[in-house]
């Protein structure tokens, strides 16, 4: 039995700065747990346009198992949004290069042990594979984890998908220099580089680097050796089957393995991309978590699609 049960989850963990290698700031927190024996570090990669708190009760959840957690918003985003978004250039890459980077090196800075967890959600599966220190990563478990190439998208609603991502976005981006997501209830506003980046995706996420870098990124993705087990569920629009194993196509020195859930595993009618997040499965699919986290054990193996 989990011992969050019998044991009390701590409150929010106190706000940290994080100091990225290209002299940027961030905002996150950092759950220490209260257990006597420290499992590890969790850092939980947020979705495009999410802001980290969403992610807080499942951080505290976890810190109540014996995980320290980091959570943390990325550039442009949240805690981490410049007084002007307006023409900032940050991209998805960004995120993974420098952002995860710095996050990773707030752990090590931490001393509290050299287990290094990841919890990715959407592109926070997939980008840490572009940090210099992602060797240094144990396990990883994704959720939904994609970069948005428009012919992954759930056939049904893939054309809707396309004229509202990669259309309207860039357009927008355009307009006011940024993708103003809050005012039109699409997520949170984004960096025009973001935007872009989504809105122009292509097949190849390395080809959105330039030339002479493209190598270099599916030589740092390939070099990942920490098993990633990848959660797909079955209503999901965005993660689907077919996106997650092009973003797992990248890290080809891990085990990898793609669980396939569905709502009625769960008791649900829908979860979508972002439900898994959401507090009512804390007795349930985060209760699943931990034997991967803890035990690297696959809590799944009956919805296992591509071992």
């Amino acid at each position: 039995m989990s011992s969050h049960l019998s044991h009390p989850m701590p409150m929010d963990g106190p706000p940290v700065e994080l100091a990225c290698p290209d002299g940027v700031r961030l905002g996150g927190h950092f759950w220490r747990t209260r257990q006597a024996d420290l499992i590890g570090t969790v850092i939980v990669n947020p979705a495009t346009g999410v802001l980290a708190r969403y992610y807080h009760r499942y951080a505290r959840f976890l810190a109540g198992d014996g995980f320290d957690v980091l959570t943390y918003d990325y550039r442009g985003i949240g805690l981490s949004r410049p007084e002007r978004l307006r023409g900032c250039g940050y991209r998805w890459r960004d995120w993974g290069q420098q952002d995860f980077e710095s996050a990773v090196r707030f752990v090590d800075q931490q001393g509290r042990g050299d287990r290094l967890l990841v919890v990715g959600h959407s592109i926070g599966g997939f980008l840490p594979g572009l940090a210099e220190s992602a060797g240094r990563i144990a396990r990883m478990l994704t959720v939904g984890a994609q970069y948005a190439w428009w012919a992954d998208y759930a056939a049904h609603r893939r054309l809707p998908l396309f004229l509202k991502w990669h259309v309207a976005m860039p357009a927008l981006t355009y307009a006011f220099g940024y993708f103003p997501g809050r005012r039109l209830g699409w997520l949170e506003d984004l960096p025009a580089g973001v935007g872009y980046e989504w809105g122009f995706r292509g097949l190849r996420f390395e080809r959105s680097h330039p030339p002479d870098e493209r190598q270099n990124v599916l030589m740092r993705m390939a070099a990942v050796s920490a098993p990633i087990l990848a959660v797909a569920v079955s209503d999901d629009e965005l993660g689907t089957p077919a996106a997650i194993r092009r973003t797992l196509g990248y890290y080809t020195g891990s085990e990898r393995t793609t669980v396939l859930l569905r709502p009625s595993d769960y008791g649900r009618d829908a979860i979508g991309h972002f439900g898994l997040f959401h507090g009512s499965h804390a007795a349930g699919l985060w209760l699943d978590t931990l034997l991967w986290l803890r035990d690297g054990r696959n809590p799944w193996p009956d919805h296992v699609i591509d071992p």
